[in-house]
């Protein structure tokens, strides 16, 4: 966890040199060759005492941006927040105490939602707990089948 470091001198060049250093040509790549970790966890990867997640994120939005790739990040970033706020995966039955820990997982990936998705998150979350996908499911990364057809690409 960072002390407030993170913010000081030039956090982009700090955020990309770490990136190089480590073989990757984007932070993209870096964050794909680890398509489970949190935010947290790839920061603290990249300089456990100078940068913070959503530094990263801040990072994977511009690329992504750039790149035409936004849905992609999105969906990466729920797998993300599904292994790490339900390690098991998608619970069963989908009531009560499951349901709130259901309901986590989807409230932090919306915060995590670049504003251009977040109508189409809010569909995909509903779709989630209206047809609740197979007990344990856990997407390893974002090219995962079922979030593939809840979020499909629409970038050109």
């Amino acid at each position: 966890m960072t002390d407030g470091r993170s913010w000081q001198g030039n956090w982009k060049v700090r955020l990309y040199e770490r990136v190089r250093e480590r073989g990757h040509e984007s932070l993209t790549a870096f964050a794909e060759a680890r398509p489970t970790a949190s935010l947290v966890a790839l920061a603290e990867e990249l300089g456990p005492d100078d940068l913070a997640g959503v530094q990263v994120f801040s990072g994977l939005v511009e690329e992504a941006e750039r790149s035409h790739q936004v849905t992609r990040l999105v969906r990466g970033q729920f797998v993300r927040e599904l292994h790490t706020h339900l390690p098991s995966g998608w619970p069963f039955p989908l009531e009560n105490e499951n349901r709130f820990k259901a309901a986590r997982v989807l409230a932090s990936w919306y915060s995590f939602t670049p504003e251009s998705h977040k109508a189409r998150v809010d569909q995909v979350s509903d779709a989630l707990f209206a047809n609740p996908p197979p007990t344990g499911w856990r997407p390893l990364g974002p090219d995962d089948e079922l979030l593939r057809t809840l979020l499909p690409d629409e970038e050109a």
